[in-house]
């Protein structure tokens, strides 16, 4: 079952004190592994406005088990590459420690961007020679944020079956149509949702959500 709460109708970041921000002083820094989708809906039709919502599960690794929190917010007007920025922008504006992030997402725009074209948009002085940039506040916002972090970003293919991105796919698609935001990490429900996903539809039965990362 997913989480709902109805905030804001604009993506509201808010700071948290979670086990991704506050560890005890000494314990090494674990990787911390975001996996965020976006949503957009009603874009076969023109002249309407079209409500976004992107979601994630952020998790890290911590005495041998998971520690994951959820997040999701939601624009009222807006475009799948919006949300998907804006997911990596509320994913890691939630780190209050520096760790090395893993992030996954089906988004080939917002993987690529961040890891491939953005570093030579900021060499020729944000400029690119197709014409303006596409979500260039949003880049920039992303830019500043990644300064002082270890983020590597992962693809992977969006509805083939990879749980963290369906459920983060629901919570994305949940925000969009609910116009709702979580107000920052709230407590995850990715094992609930596992659990609803096999009893109601026999899926994920291989699935192993408490096996220690490789990464």
């Amino acid at each position: 079952m997913l989480p709902s709460r109805r905030p804001p109708s604009s993506p509201t970041l808010v700071p948290s004190t979670h086990a991704f921000g506050v560890l005890p002083s000494g314990m090494p820094l674990s990787n911390v592994y975001i996996h965020a989708d976006e949503s957009c809906l009603g874009n076969q039709f023109k002249g309407r406005a079209n409500r976004g919502g992107a979601g994630g599960l952020m998790e890290t690794w911590i005495d041998g088990e998971w520690i994951a929190r959820d997040f999701w917010l939601s624009e009222p007007d807006t475009t799948n590459n919006r949300m998907a920025i804006w997911s990596a922008i509320a994913g890691l504006t939630s780190l209050k420690r520096r760790a090395p992030v893993q992030f996954v997402s089906d988004s080939q725009y917002l993987v690529k961007g961040a890891s491939e074209w953005m570093p030579g948009w900021k060499r020729r002085g944000w400029k690119r020679k197709a014409g303006p940039i596409e979500n260039l506040d949003l880049w920039q916002k992303l830019d500043r944020i990644l300064e002082p972090l270890d983020v590597s970003w992962h693809w992977v293919r969006g509805h083939d079956g990879h749980a963290r991105n369906e459920y983060v796919d629901d919570l994305a698609v949940r925000a969009a149509q609910e116009q709702s935001s979580s107000g920052g990490l709230v407590e995850s429900g990715f094992v609930d949702w596992l659990n609803e996903q096999r009893e109601k539809r026999e899926r994920y039965l291989d699935f192993m959500e408490f096996v220690e990362p490789e990464l």
